[in-house]
């Protein structure tokens, strides 16, 4: 059954799967996140706080962010997570942040960095450095973005971690800044690194497919000219995020962290207009190349994603229809000029 409540959505995502469970069994020490208030990190440090918990283990989940959103630090702390309000561009705050043998990098800046550039680069670029002076004797997850290989013919079976990278826009190069700036320290310092390129989580209240969802469900057209796309439910992104933990390895291990199926825009909206019963209109055309990944593998090494595609979309199409909280956070997945 679908969630239909926030409640039962950010149980759903923060539940972990057995094999987070037995990793957190194993893995020795306290966990780190920073940049936690994200879309994304709320429920991550929840998974891992709760998967310690049902492993038997004592760890500090520690949440490492600004929370300037009312109410976001204390969010965390209901669920036992421990908080700390910091700025992590200041450098001195970071050199002073908890010990960890475990950290998981979740900062960064996406949207908005068109017009703030030099903020892009030091949120993306420059502050992997101070983490990875901090932490050069701890294991890191790092997220990163599939947007780092740039288009790719969609019969290409989407980009592989070996591919040449080719990044569009400031935003994908500072990505790919981040990248090598992990995989630097991980050489010099012995540190282990997994960088987790991610290409699209779907919570019920952002991701692409919502983004599709809305616009069918307000009679708006759908933009097909960025015609295909990855996603993957974010509880499954939760897992293999954290499972990649114990992945992490000098030379830096690579992962593309995605759902695996090559979706056509145009479809998931047709489907989405059946469930709704609502007529669909379509704008553009498909270009031949999308922003696509191939996780392989991230089935080898870490898991499948538990939720189909197919059963993602329903829930969405119920969460939208009853109306159910947005973040109001697009994913500009139509954009192809790498500008965000």
């Amino acid at each position: 059954m679908p969630p239909t409540t926030l409640e039962e959505l950010e149980e759903r995502l923060s539940r972990p799967t057995p094999a987070v469970v037995d990793m957190m069994r194993s893995l020795p020490g306290d966990i780190a996140i920073l940049g936690a208030a994200g879309k994304m990190g709320p429920s991550l440090a929840r998974m891992a706080k709760r998967a310690s918990d049902e492993a038997g283990t004592t760890r500090r989940v520690i949440a490492v962010s600004r929370f300037r959103e009312a109410g976001s630090l204390e969010a965390f702390q209901k669920h036992g997570i421990e908080t700390l309000s910091v700025d992590l561009l200041d450098g001195n705050a970071v050199a002073h942040l908890p010990q960890a043998p475990n950290v998981v990098f979740m900062a960064g800046m996406k949207f908005g960095s068109t017009g703030q550039e030099p903020m892009t680069w030091a949120m993306n670029a420059w502050l992997p450095g101070l983490v990875c002076e901090r932490y050069k004797r701890s294991r890191i997850a790092a997220f990163s973005t599939g947007n780092v290989y740039g288009l790719v013919p969609v019969d290409h079976g989407g980009s592989r971690e070996e591919d040449a990278v080719k990044p569009t826009g400031e935003y994908a190069m500072s990505c790919l800044g981040r990248e090598r700036i992990f995989q630097h320290f991980s050489l010099q310092r012995g540190t282990p690194v997994s960088l987790i390129r991610l290409n699209y989580a779907c919570d019920l209240r952002y991701g692409v497919m919502v983004d599709v969802a809305q616009k069918v469900w307000r009679g708006e057209p759908v933009d097909v000219c960025m015609g295909y796309f990855n996603t993957v439910w974010q509880g499954d992104a939760n897992a293999l995020s954290l499972l990649s933990l114990g992945k992490a390895a000098s030379p830096a291990w690579i992962v593309n962290l995605t759902g695996n199926a090559t979706l056509s825009v145009r479809e998931v909206a047709h489907k989405f207009g059946e469930l709704f019963g609502k007529p669909v209109a379509i704008e553009g055309t498909e270009a031949p190349d999308a922003l696509l990944s191939n996780p392989y593998r991230s089935f080898v090494e870490l898991g499948m994603p538990f939720v189909r595609d197919e059963e993602l979309m329903e829930w969405v199409a119920s969460w939208v229809s009853k109306g159910g909280e947005s973040l109001g956070k697009p994913t500009h997945y139509e954009s192809r000029d790498g500008r965000f």
